[in-house]
């Protein structure tokens, strides 16, 4: 017997049932490396023990001085820096800069110790206990506990308040549900079995920071009282913001004396900023219009794979989308390898039409790859009695590739004989208010919306797509898929998951509610002479150990 199977043997010893379930998965060879990693630390093994044991490097850390001024360029928020309904890159980014969670889903894709300090559950994944970490301070001084946890996590529950975060918690958590079991011991009572349930309450859940008890989120923009490593200068909406070092952060000493964020409008105005010096880093960059730095060796690009993607949403009860036959034309004509390297030079997996990212555990990697197929395209347009084609209107958002990405789709479909007519709006009228009958996003006919990263697909397979989903913009209404949601997210067998996400898969193949052709990586840009930055693919920057040379 080796000695890492001894180390193996020894942990098993120690973990519960679903622990040790995913310890014998990684020894029988069912989940690689990075599954040990993701699922281990999900089910509350601990992320140094399991390193340790595979050998797995940490984050880069700094390797200039520190003591700088890191100038950041980024989209602007679209409405106020507000935790509960946040629901834009620009916003998260900038409630991550003061606000923590629970625990991180870092850019290796696995969970990390935040707040907590560690997280298990009982046999059936229905009831979770978090211990949090002592000694941490909010920037006014006040204590955080399991109070400021219950009260943060249970409003995000809360179907009276218009949480952006329901998308994760419908179905899954109630606000009774969230327990104070002592002052550093919070128990979340789920609505429902939920084996991936601690990524929910990570980073992954970019509305979730620890906010003291009692604070008004709506208040939120004027102090960002939060735990983390920086506190705020200055925010000035529309225009940038400014943050300083928390010099009574738990986690250590902050490097940085500084940092600026700058809001554009544009990505061109971004790589001008980084090639003039006016800035150090690039929130996140789209191929579209950056080949320049990418081209350039003097520029540092943060590569990740990741489960971001923009999801194509054909309404389901307006036509000529009612007839499913008609939505799997549409997803028949795209060149999906032409997209990922026109759009993304091969930064990008192939989508299959399901929220099923190859980068998860659980994707079912036997079912076939949905190809360009013109001719069975124009076949099902005849068999639903469309051979004379269709007008259709696309509303989308102009946001990185996605306007051209639209004309390519329009272009793809005007072979099977469909016009698309293409509304283009900013970011913030293309979400509104995002709730039915006052949101271009909900209610349009067909539509193209950005999705970040998640390290699970649960809120992918649950908001967009089941029949009372939060951000169901398909109208997509079908029992049996409901049901096998439910089943996949209660599992806590990571091979019966993939069994169940292979019938997921080919459903939707089938019914083809909604396209997902890509999943792209997430890309950002620092200046050569920095160094620390870490990104993760839901656009969040976390800048305490960056420095300049």
């Amino acid at each position: 017997m080796t000695r890492q199977s001894n180390d193996f043997d020894l942990l098993r010893r120690s973990a519960n049932e679903l622990q040790s379930h995913v310890i014998d998965e990684y020894l029988a060879g069912h989940i690689d490396r990075r599954g040990l990693l993701r699922h281990g630390t999900a089910y509350g093994l601990s992320a140094a023990m399991l390193a340790g044991l595979l050998g797995t490097p940490g984050l880069a850390r700094a390797a200039g001085k520190p003591g700088a001024t890191i100038r950041v360029a980024m989209l602007g928020p679209t409405g106020p820096i507000n935790p509960i309904t946040v629901g834009d890159t620009g916003g998260l980014c900038m409630l991550q800069q003061a606000g923590e969670f629970l625990c991180l889903d870092d850019p290796t894709l696995h969970l990390k110790p935040q707040l907590a300090t560690s997280w298990s559950s009982d046999k059936t994944g229905a009831i979770w206990t978090f211990k949090l970490r002592k000694g941490v301070k909010f920037h006014g001084g006040k204590p955080m506990t399991a109070d400021d946890v219950v009260y943060s996590l249970a409003r995000l529950a809360d179907p009276k308040l218009g949480s952006n975060a329901l998308s994760t918690f419908k179905g899954v958590l109630s606000p009774k549900g969230v327990v104070k079991v002592d002052d550093h011991t919070v128990a979340f009572h789920l609505d429902a079995p939920n084996g991936n349930f601690p990524y929910l309450v990570s980073s992954d859940n970019y509305n979730a920071i620890i906010c003291p008890a009692g604070s008004d989120a709506a208040k939120y923009q004027e102090k960002f009282e939060g735990t983390g490593p920086f506190i705020l200068d200055k925010y000035t909406p529309g225009r940038g913001a400014s943050f300083l070092p928390n010099p009574h952060w738990w986690g250590g000493k902050v490097l940085p004396a500084r940092t600026e964020f700058s809001f554009y409008t544009n990505q061109q105005s971004q790589i001008l900023a980084l090639q003039g010096n006016q800035v150090d880093v690039i929130q996140q960059i789209a191929v579209q219009g950056a080949q320049g730095l990418l081209n350039n060796p003097s520029v540092k690009i943060l590569n990740l794979r990741s489960s971001a993607h923009r999801q194509v949403h054909m309404r389901c009860d307006m036509a000529p989308f009612t007839d499913k036959r008609v939505r799997r034309a549409v997803a028949l004509t795209l060149n999906r390898p032409g997209i990922i390297q026109g759009l993304f030079r091969g930064y990008s997996d192939l989508g299959n039409d399901s929220p099923f990212a190859p980068i998860f555990p659980s994707t079912n990697k036997s079912v076939p790859q949905r190809a360009m197929n013109i001719a069975e395209a124009k076949h099902l347009m005849a068999e639903a009695g469309m051979s004379k084609g269709a007008t259709v209107t696309l509303t989308t958002e102009q946001v990185q590739e996605i306007p051209d990405y639209a004309v390519l789709i329009q272009n793809a479909a005007a072979e099977i004989g469909i016009k698309i007519n293409l509304k283009i709006e900013t970011g913030a009228a293309y979400y509104g208010a995002a709730t039915f009958g006052n949101s271009d996003w909900l209610d349009s006919q067909m539509g193209i919306t950005d999705y970040g990263a998640r390290g699970v697909p649960n809120v992918f397979l649950a908001a967009p797509l089941l029949s009372n989903g939060t951000w169901n913009a398909a109208h997509f209404k079908n029992p049996t898929y409901d049901k096998l949601v439910a089943d996949y997210i209660a599992d806590v067998d990571l091979s019966r998951q993939r069994v169940t996400s292979g019938k997921i898969e080919r459903l939707l193949l089938d019914e083809t509610p909604i396209i997902f052709a890509y999943f792209y990586n997430y890309l950002a840009a620092t200046a050569p002479n920095v160094s620390g930055v870490a990104v993760t693919g839901m656009s969040q920057v976390f800048l305490q150990h960056a420095t300049i040379a």
